[in-house]
């Protein structure tokens, strides 16, 4: 996994030409603006002649204001498109005359010219990583220029072909594995942050811990999501356990495998799934590796619960009377406070995997449609199960199971797929039937 000479080698031409302003192709002056340089790149026909223009743009691009890029995002959503005669022409002539050879006319008629832009901006030197970190730019202004959709939209084709499964390698991550690498597993870690390096060498050096990793080969040290793995005796109920020393002894013939931690950590690769291959392999990989597994669950955060509970106790939907007690920053320290809000909040917990959905009938919780749409189930609901700051205050403490039952995940799929069924334990079910809306009341609570 180490940088190669060569990919070096190019990354020092690419450094070279980021102060450059203007370029001239054959005597033809394209001008020294980024939108004449991607013009030229688009009309001319050489690939030697072609890579220079294209480094030259992406050069040229990191030197941009954030409203000089804005501009050029802007540019490229309104300047690339087909050409409006030339598809009518192209119509008019399948309909005079349809045959095969007038529908591939309409295709290329209607065909995206962004994406030929991107294919050849894609010859520069590092051009594909260097094409990850537009979009990175690109997704940040989405929002407010919903304009540029049709240039995400073109990059999200290309970039789910340039990352298809077939590219990637999965990498087991140890202590053995170069600085360059390990220091970006600390910087991207998104689930639960890494302390510093002796906290990282207690989840990759002991034997009962595992991680893995998919690479790309335009992104030689830099994963693009990896996956943190605890074999245990039993399904924990607690990050904490995971998360601080190791026992002495390290358990004999696990049999769980837990994923604790699943982060991505390209931006720029937002909504190009790699996270569902990823555990597949871990699970089949891990299966033969070691015999004695026969569980295979996470232990997930519940980013969105608190939000949304937020939401209902505002419009009056549930029992405010346990529900302030949240409002108070040291109820879990208190005993009473802790067990009157367990009673109240696990069954909500439960109704809201089970029950709220968008508006495509998908669950509203991001977690659950990523396991979900694996073929997981939704095991069981862990109370106090992360404390931190953040684990607090997204989900009151709690967190869940999703189980990986090799012999289900094919139909799981299939019902959620398909029909919308969310697959989860009889306890979960049972919690979440006992919810039933009640007025809002005005007392507060204070935590015993």
């Amino acid at each position: 996994m180490a940088s190669s000479f060569f990919r070096d080698l190019l990354d020092q031409i690419v450094d070279r030409s980021r102060a450059l302003k203007t370029f001239s192709l054959k005597g033809e002056d394209h001008g020294d603006t980024i939108e004449a340089l991607s013009r030229g790149l688009l009309s001319g026909r050489g690939e030697s002649s072609g890579i220079v223009v294209a480094r030259h743009i992406l050069a040229i691009f990191d030197l941009l204001t954030e409203d000089e890029k804005t501009a050029y995002f802007t540019f490229l959503a309104d300047a690339l498109v087909p050409d409006e005669t030339a598809v009518s022409e192209a119509v008019e002539a399948f309909l005079d005359e349809p045959s095969q050879a007038s529908i591939r006319h309409v295709a290329r008629a209607v065909a995206s010219p962004r994406q030929e832009f991107f294919r050849r901006l894609n010859l520069a030197p590092g051009g594909t990583a260097q094409i990850v970190k537009m979009r990175t730019e690109l997704l940040a202004r989405l929002a407010g220029h919903p304009e540029l959709i049709p240039v995400d939209e073109d990059l999200v084709h290309l970039l789910g072909s340039w990352f298809n499964r077939g590219f990637l390698v999965m990498q087991r991550i140890d202590w053995s594995t170069p600085a360059s690498v390990l220091e970006k597993i600390i910087a991207y870690e998104a689930v639960h942050e890494i302390q510093g390096w002796d906290d990282l060498k207690r989840r990759l050096d002991p034997s009962d811990r595992r991680c893995y990793g998919f690479f790309h080969p335009s992104l030689v040290d830099d994963p693009l999501i990896f996956v943190e793995v605890a074999l245990t005796r039993d399904i924990p109920a607690s990050i904490h356990e995971l998360l601080t020393e190791p026992q002495a002894e390290e358990p004999l013939d696990p049999r769980t495998a837990v994923f604790y931690s699943i982060s991505n950590c390209q931006k720029g690769l937002a909504g190009i799934s790699f996270g569902s291959f990823l555990i597949k392999q871990v699970v089949s990989d891990l299966s033969s590796e070691v015999k004695s597994l026969k569980t295979f669950v996470t232990l997930s955060p519940i980013p969105g619960l608190i939000r949304w509970l937020t939401k209902l106790r505002d419009s009056g939907e549930v029992d405010d009377r346990e529900l302030n007690l949240l409002d108070h920053a040291n109820w879990p320290k208190k005993k009473d406070a802790e067990k009157r809000l367990a009673d109240v909040l696990q069954p909500l917990a439960a109704h809201y995997f089970l029950n709220e959905k968008r508006s495509d009938g998908k669950p509203i919780d991001a977690v659950a449609r990523f396991h979900l749409g694996n073929g997981a189930r939704i095991e069981r609901i862990n109370w106090l199960a992360d404390l931190s700051e953040r684990g607090v205050a997204q989900s009151a403490g709690m967190m869940v199971n999703y189980l990986y039952d090799l012999s289900d995940i094919e139909k799981n799929h299939e019902g959620y797929a398909e029909q919308g069924i969310i697959a989860a334990s009889s306890a979960v079910r049972r919690m979440a039937s006992s919810v039933q809306s009640k007025p809002p009341q005005d007392a507060e609570t204070e935590p015993a």
